[in-house]
């Protein structure tokens, strides 16, 4: 397990975060449909996480109405594991109860869920606190504010965002400069194989602004598995019930077609050959990975020992490149003479 810095800041993260969606779901609910795992089951995929050289662990407050995080508090109290050892990310943003405070990313909203969020891990501070995704009825600046007022307070160490448009998160890192508030050092976002849309805008602007980059669900919901696709396609699985993120599948098909050589030629899975290369791009800080069963994440982890080649790297790119589009082929094409 390799080990990168988040962002720029002093902490350092393994290259996989072990993604803890599939905890607590009820049957009957979203949650239930993407995972139900009980104490005992998300304890063993915590173990399997740690004992692979995984510091990272990843939930939210919405994931199972809060049952995410006090399982993922259970089973760090069950193993005995030392508080300085693990890197805790949760995040904020989705409705927790009825009303319209309850939800968004206003100052009263965060303090509180903050608050409730320590309370379910058992935990005295969270290492990376989150906003879930963009609120277009709070203004930046109060979200900004309410972050670094837990920071001062020692509730949170360090701050991320989660799904945000380039420019607001180049906008949220300009103003946490300005009024000197404690900086954004991650975003957390969807980026795969067949998801490459990232790359237009978002990408650049973490260069430029020196952010972390988290994946989520990089296998696609499971389609980058390959048990999705073709005339022996799965019936059961993640996406059989819940159809999530979209996948354009023609093109997807085209995707896993070109894997399955490589993945043959390695002696490894699909799904190995898709975290392999979200794990060669120089944008990627860490792949959240989530599982229903030890040998699912075994198999996951598994992907850090996977090399891909230029030619293996190369025929990928070629079969899932985005097409040319505006501003990005003129900027390229002006800006030759500068390369």
């Amino acid at each position: 397990m390799r080990y990168r810095q988040l962002g720029q800041s002093g902490l350092f993260v393994s290259e996989l975060c072990l993604g803890t969606m599939t905890f607590g779901g009820g049957e009957a609910t979203m949650w239930g449909q993407i995972g139900r795992l009980d104490s005992r089951e998300a304890e063993a995929l915590v173990k399997t996480a740690l004992d692979a050289g995984i510091n990272f662990i990843d939930t939210a407050n919405v994931y199972a109405e809060g049952r995410s995080e006090t399982l993922l508090g259970q089973a760090l109290r069950s193993l005995a594991v030392p508080r300085d050892e693990v890197v805790i990310a949760t995040k904020v943003l989705g409705p927790m109860g009825a009303g319209p405070n309850a939800r968004g990313a206003s100052r009263g909203h965060i303090l509180a869920q903050c608050k409730a969020s320590l309370t379910r891990l058992g935990l005295d501070h969270i290492d990376l606190y989150q906003i879930h995704g963009f609120d277009p009825a709070t203004p930046i600046v109060e979200t900004l504010e309410a972050l670094d007022t837990l920071v001062r307070h020692g509730h949170v160490r360090y701050l991320g965002l989660s799904n945000w448009a380039a420019w607001q998160v180049a906008k949220a890192v300009g103003i946490a400069e300005a009024r000197r508030l404690a900086p954004l050092i991650s975003l957390q976002a969807y980026y795969t194989l067949v998801g490459r849309d990232l790359e237009r805008e978002v990408v650049p602007m973490l260069a430029s602004e020196g952010v972390g980059l988290m994946v989520w669900s990089p296998l696609a919901g499971g389609y980058l598995s390959g048990k999705y696709d073709g005339t022996g396609a799965a019936a059961d699985g993640r996406r059989a019930t819940f159809d999530f993120p979209p996948v354009d599948l023609p093109r997807g098909a085209a995707v896993i077609a070109a894997m399955r050589p490589i993945a043959e030629a390695k002696g490894v899975s699909v799904a190995q050959i898709a975290l392999a290369w979200l794990l060669h791009q120089k944008a990627v800080t860490s792949v959240i990975v989530g599982a229903k069963r030890v040998d699912q994440l075994a198999d996951n982890i598994a992907a850090t020992a996977v090399q891909l080649d230029a030619a293996d790297l190369a025929a990928l790119d070629a079969v899932s490149k985005l097409p040319a589009e505006y501003p990005g082929w003129m900027l390229q094409r002006q800006g030759a003479y500068r390369a």
